[in-house]
């Protein structure tokens, strides 16, 4: 059995990652951290463990390195499309990803440094790649402004009813408007959904873009109802 300690401040990758390697039986996932002091706890709590975690988090590499050491773990970082995997490794992770990374290669790769090898992607990236943008923007384009809202609090981690009462509509016109997104986008479910959209550069952050727009009609609503609150509160002098 091979204990993993899963660490990505993105919960979506969190799941979508679990998801993955809990369909392998010599996997365990023994826990999972948003954060690197929790993934540094991790490693001192469950020793001889392979360390799966994102890049984004940013650990003091010559920290996370000495504590592997001492507690015989070995770190596989998922690194961004852009990244470079030789950098990774010369640091002394034992194997890198990509966030576009099959789900073949996420197993491939965990086994391999469970066992004790070292692994990389055959082929390292310098830089965005050119598929993975034309892709996300062809998929952009197809997008209607209402799917793109969707697509943008499915990413969030919302349900069909915090998106539906968040969008001023009913579940079933989720569901619906679901369907034509998996349509386009040629996925299956939502965790899929939300995945190929972190994958894709492009259509990423046009997601997060009308995200932000989202939040931040949100907040002008609640001033102004708290606004009308207060004056109706006011009474004449």
């Amino acid at each position: 059995m091979i204990k993993v300690i899963l660490a990505d401040s993105q919960a979506i990758f969190r799941a979508g990652t679990a998801k993955v390697l809990a369909m392998d039986e010599e996997l365990r996932i023994i826990a999972q951290c948003s954060d690197v002091e929790r993934m540094m706890h991790a490693i001192t709590t469950f020793p001889g463990a392979v360390v799966l975690y994102a890049a984004v988090l940013k650990p003091e590499m010559a920290r996370l390195r000495a504590l592997l050491e001492t507690h015989g773990s070995r770190a596989v970082v998922v690194a961004e499309n852009s990244e470079s995997a030789a950098g990774y490794m010369q640091q002394g992770c034992r194997g890198v990803l990509f966030r576009n990374s099959s789900a073949s290669a996420l197993v491939e790769c965990v086994r391999k440094v469970g066992a004790g090898e070292s692994w990389q992607p055959l082929q390292t990236m310098s830089g965005p790649g050119m598929d993975d943008d034309a892709v996300g923007a062809r998929v952009r384009d197809r997008l209607t402004p209402k799917e793109m809202r969707i697509v943008a609090l499915i990413v969030q981690g919302c349900k069909n009813r915090e998106i539906a009462q968040r969008l001023k509509t009913t579940e079933q016109v989720i569901k619906n408007y679901l369907r034509s997104i998996y349509d386009k986008t040629g996925v299956g479910d939502r965790l899929e959904l939300a995945l190929f959209t972190l994958h894709h550069r492009v259509l990423a952050q046009a997601a997060a873009e009308v995200g932000n727009r989202i939040d931040a009609e949100e907040r002008t609503l609640t001033h102004q109802s708290l606004s009308q609150v207060r004056s109706a509160n006011v009474l004449p002098a």
